[in-house]
């Protein structure tokens, strides 16, 4: 007789304590969400960050433009490095034509374009022919060596300030279009 009540009792004991962990299981995989992926800029999603870097673009033995980064964060997946402190030279026919120094920039690892941009002064593109422009954003495009922006931009040099909306600039025929709004001014010879 106390075999059975023994039995009765451990078969209730090991009901409750299945009962129990079923509630625990239950009740802790609700409680714990699916972990959410990271922001695409934000630092933990970067598969690598990198300090001092630098990329060089180059046709054959010839460079064709270098940037350089305090800091880059790689996406492998997304085929970009997000950068900061960012300075790029372009190089022409002639050798070195201009730089342009900016706050951010992203770069396109697959097609090689990038982006530059500036959170509060202009960036400013200087130019090895004397010319130096304002704008607050930049895009280049590998595959025509042309930069763009649909901002405000300035140019100052030689003599000449213009001043417009919109940027198109073909480095290898060394010309840059100022799209709408343009307006020049002439500064007297000194």
């Amino acid at each position: 007789m106390w075999q059975r009540w023994v039995r009765r009792g451990l078969l209730t004991l090991s009901a409750v304590l299945a009962c129990f962990l079923i509630y625990l299981l239950v009740t802790n995989s609700t409680m714990v969400s699916a972990p959410k992926p990271a922001a695409s800029g934000s630092m933990d999603a970067a598969d690598a960050t990198i300090s001092k870097f630098t990329f060089t673009q180059t046709k054959g033995d010839t460079v064709q433009w270098q940037v350089q980064a305090q800091e880059a964060r790689l996406f492998e997946r997304d085929k970009r490095a997000m950068l900061q402190v960012v300075a790029v030279t372009l190089f022409g026919q002639r050798g070195k034509e201009l730089t342009v120094t900016g706050d951010e920039g992203t770069l396109d690892t697959e097609t090689k374009n990038f982006m530059l941009a500036n959170r509060s002064e202009p960036l400013v593109i200087r130019t090895e022919s004397g010319y130096v422009i304002y704008t607050n954003h930049l895009a280049w495009t590998d595959q025509t060596r042309e930069m763009r922006t649909q901002d405000p931009v300035r140019i100052v040099g030689h003599g000449l300030e213009v001043t417009g909306r919109g940027l198109l600039g073909h480095l290898d025929r060394e010309e840059f279009e100022v799209l709408e709004d343009v307006h020049v001014d002439l500064a007297p010879a000194s």
